[in-house]
């Protein structure tokens, strides 16, 4: 049975999860447990319902990566949010634990990304390449350890392992990912970028929307940083 402290919002309309790292948010040829094919037999059960189980994937994040992630359980609102992913208008706001510091501490990034379909990597650039479609993000240093950093993102474009790429450039590659330039993996094979927060106008209802996704719990690292973490700052 699905762990229903795992979800952040639910209505009619919409139901947002707190998507663990290593989970598949749709099936692929992997064949591994996905998120929404557990969330569609969760509500069958909860609901007895005697047939499918309608469940749009709005959006996804990295298999890797944890946090926030909205499905929509109408046709109606799976249009609508598709149409605001469409036109950037669902705030996304993500926490990166970093090797590196950024300099400056806060700032705006603009790269090119080519997406390499053979190694599944980006391939980052200062300037246009062929292929290569642009990239942008807001970032600000938020906490710092001994050995790591927090930085916050605001991302502006959703390119392939757009964050993940973009901070391994300027030196800060996220904690685990090895992909892009970490020095260790994390023990549970996760890199430590999770969807922190969302916001955005309720497809249906028209309301101010907020969420905000707690840490992986079983992480001492990203504990000590969500507790440093002033309120002011969320």
């Amino acid at each position: 049975m699905f762990d229903t402290s795992r979800i952040l919002y639910e209505d009619n309309h919409l139901l947002v999860v707190n998507k663990r790292s290593g989970e598949l948010v749709q099936p692929d040829t992997t064949g591994d447990p996905a998120l929404e094919d557990m969330l569609k037999e969760f509500i069958r059960r909860r609901e007895a319902k005697p047939g499918n189980v309608f469940l749009g994937v709005v959006h996804r994040i990295d298999r890797p990566v944890s946090g926030a992630v909205v499905f929509a359980k109408t046709g109606k609102a799976l249009a609508r949010l598709n149409e605001m992913i469409k036109n950037r208008e669902i705030g996304k706001t993500y926490w990166a634990v970093t090797e590196g510091m950024p300099s400056p501490e806060e700032g705006t990034l603009t790269h090119h990304l080519v997406r390499d379909g053979k190694s599944n990597k980006s391939r980052v650039y200062d300037r246009p390449a062929p292929g290569s479609k642009e990239a942008k993000l807001v970032y600000r240093l938020i906490g710092a350890s001994t050995n790591y950093r927090l930085i916050e993102i605001e991302l502006l474009t959703g390119r392939h392992h757009q964050i993940r790429a973009q901070l391994s450039k300027i030196g800060c590659p996220i904690r685990g990912d090895l992909k892009y330039g970490a020095s260790r993996s994390n023990r549970d094979g996760s890199i430590s970028l999770h969807s922190r927060r969302l916001a955005f106008i309720h497809p249906v209802r028209k309301e101010p929307v907020r969420i905000t996704a707690p840490v992986p719990a079983g992480d001492s690292l990203w504990q000590f940083f969500e507790q440093e973490c002033s309120p002011e700052r969320e």
